[in-house]
């Protein structure tokens, strides 16, 4: 009888850890999470894909062979939601990640290419070096609009404005509710209908 005991409590401590580690170690990471909330995403260099999820969840999936000492985390507290890749490899890594189709965004991309659609509600969006391409919809949707690339493309044929080379930017105001912000320090921006 105390084996049993010994080993029941043996084999929970290697369960419980192993089920946290899961959380953050594992693909899929992901959480319960309410429409209409804010996601915070900070992203360390690596290629992206943030779209919609078909439920109100936030998930994380990633490629497995280049993940190695990959550390995903998100977190959750009533409206508002974190989530953070770190020490990601140096190569090939792909990650894809869904929020709920009406959730405003908060994307900090340390370098690489970042695509995002099917989103609706704020985007506040800066990456250090890389690709943007972030679906816009209709320009209707955005009340205040302002986009930036110290070196690199700008385009945005959502809002009729297109801008290469230094130092290039520009803003626009229109009817809808959501604002949009993105800064791209070198690469280019696509705004995309």
């Amino acid at each position: 009888m105390k084996l049993a005991i010994t080993a029941a409590v043996f084999l929970a401590m290697l369960i419980k850890p192993f089920s946290l580690g899961a959380q953050s170690t594992g693909s899929p990471a992901e959480k319960d999470f309410i429409s209409g909330g804010r996601v915070e995403i900070t992203l360390e260099s690596g290629d992206y894909n943030i779209r919609a999820s078909s439920d109100n969840r936030i998930r994380v999936r990633w490629n497995e062979a280049s993940a190695r000492g990959l550390r995903v985390k998100v977190t959750t507290n009533g409206k508002s939601a974190d989530v953070r890749v770190e020490n990601t490899p140096r190569e090939n890594f792909h990650a894809t990640i869904e929020v709920p189709a009406l959730t405003d965004v908060r994307v900090r991309l340390t370098a690489g290419n970042l695509e995002m659609a099917g989103i609706t509600g704020d985007k506040d969006i800066e990456a250090k070096a890389g690709h943007l391409n972030i679906s816009v919809g209709s320009s209707n949707d955005w009340s205040d609009v302002d986009a930036s690339v110290t070196a690199g493309d700008l385009h945005a044929p959502a809002f009729n404005a297109a801008a290469g080379g230094l130092f290039r930017s520009f803003t626009w105001k229109g009817p809808g509710k959501y604002r949009l912000h993105v800064h791209l320090t070198a690469g280019d921006i696509n705004l995309l209908k």
